[in-house]
């Protein structure tokens, strides 16, 4: 058997032919990728939630600093979806946090989102709710099947480019046209 090679700190690029449409036209980042799984955060998708009314569910007396009010929460994945998890620049020291690469450090812990909400966290984040997990074995199966593309994470693209052109600028990032590409691409 080969040995496993880890995608911790890569993005997982959905397929065009990808139709879950928990998945379509997603951008993972993934945190975690083991003998005994992978868990990522989608961080293109959107949820209905801003961080004010995030933070106004967690703490009513916190003042959120205007530049913050309307900084969209994004939908992480359809796994625990009241749990929140904030990707971020490596500054400060939080409650729960993982460093998972260079300048990326993923936070679970409600010290946080008030430092955000307040304008005294990190430079960059990005705020989620819930989280994609794959079983062992489970991402390894869908990246032979096409469902994905991987590429290194690249903090550009986690931090700094909007949210409904994060896929495209990995896509791009590729050299390829995905377009193009059917499921079947390599399979004999």
């Amino acid at each position: 058997m080969t040995e496993l090679k880890s995608l911790q700190n890569h993005l997982l690029i959905a397929m065009p032919s990808l139709d879950d449409p928990r998945f379509e036209r997603s951008l993972a980042y993934i945190c975690e990728h083991n003998d005994e799984g992978a868990m990522g955060i989608i961080i293109n998708q959107p949820s209905t939630m801003t961080l004010k009314q995030l933070l106004e569910q967690t703490d009513k007396e916190l003042i959120v600093a205007e530049n913050k009010r309307e900084q969209t929460v994004m939908s992480g994945g359809p796994v625990d979806q009241e749990r929140g998890f904030v990707l971020h620049s490596d500054q400060g020291q939080w409650g729960s946090s993982m460093t998972l690469a260079d300048n990326v450090v993923v936070t679970t812990s409600k010290d946080i989102l008030t430092a955000i909400g307040s304008d005294a966290g990190p430079d960059k984040s990005i705020v989620a709710l819930g989280y994609a997990g794959w079983s062992a074995g489970q991402l390894e199966k869908e990246l032979q099947e096409n469902a994905w593309l991987t590429i290194e994470a690249d903090t550009d693209i986690l931090f700094n480019t909007p949210i409904h052109e994060k896929w495209q600028a990995a896509v791009n990032k590729l050299g390829v046209d995905v377009w193009q590409l059917t499921p079947g691409v390599g399979h004999a």
